[in-house]
């Protein structure tokens, strides 16, 4: 088959002599539909992650953690030991964003603990609430 600048026409249709076509597909659009980059934690986000974690290394409750980057989901794991199942698992699924909202934190079972639009809230589930004790 002869090389030629003309995009390739479906299965079985030829290109009769002259015929041209007037579609002009941007690569990068092209590629990234063919091959979606993954979803991962902007810059912004992994501050709050990692700033939640320091803390929870400090009071001896977390050790390890692992990024896991899929096509639709980015995922920070929180391990209590490395050879362990995660305890938590904060995950940023844009699918989500208009629904139930992208970011969620799941337990060790996958029960969803929060869930929201908006990270900083759901990382709240962290927080301990502090209790009055009378003496």
């Amino acid at each position: 088959m002869p090389m030629t600048d003309e995009p390739d026409l479906p299965q079985g249709e030829t290109r009769r002599q002259g015929q041209t076509t007037s579609e002009v597909v941007d690569f990068h659009e092209y590629k990234n539909a063919r091959n979606p980059p993954p979803v991962t934690f902007h810059r912004r986000e992994l501050d709050q992650i990692l700033r939640l974690y320091g803390r929870m290394v400090g009071e001896g409750e977390w050790r390890d953690y692992a990024i896991d980057h899929t096509r639709d989901r980015a995922v920070f794991s929180v391990f209590k030991r490395s050879g362990e199942t995660p305890l938590y698992r904060i995950e940023k699924n844009p699918k989500l964003a208009a629904k139930q909202g992208a970011y969620s934190v799941l337990n060790a079972h996958g029960t969803i603990l929060k869930r929201g639009h908006e990270l900083a809230q759901v990382l709240k589930v962290f927080d301990k609430v502090l209790k009055l004790v009378e003496t």
